[in-house]
């Protein structure tokens, strides 16, 4: 199996497109708005809440199937899916959100 047939699953692309979606929301807010603490959490934050929760029942998914399949290949995933939420989560440490 190669690595372009994996990331054709669901269960591969789609933690990477909602960590994306993620980083994509708090880039927005940040330019919209800047760093500047605010009172209550907004839908941005809501949004990126939801977003990387969602995603850990799918990574479980695939880390639960793959692995047998083809051991080398899914942890290239599992490594894939793991960099793209640590971005995601990156400017919400480093700028205090």
């Amino acid at each position: 199996m190669k690595m372009l047939a994996i990331l054709r699953k669901p269960s591969a692309f789609l933690p990477v497109a909602m960590s994306l979606a993620a980083l994509m929301t708090v880039l927005f807010h940040v330019a919209l708005f800047g760093v500047g603490g605010r009172g209550d959490e907004g839908a941005a934050a809501h949004l990126f809440q939801l977003l990387m929760v969602f995603q850990v029942p799918i990574v479980a998914f695939f880390a639960m199937i793959y692995p047998r399949r083809s051991p080398r290949l899914a942890v290239q995933v599992l490594a894939l899916q793991a960099g793209t939420a640590l971005l995601a989560i990156a400017p919400v440490f480093f700028l205090g959100l």
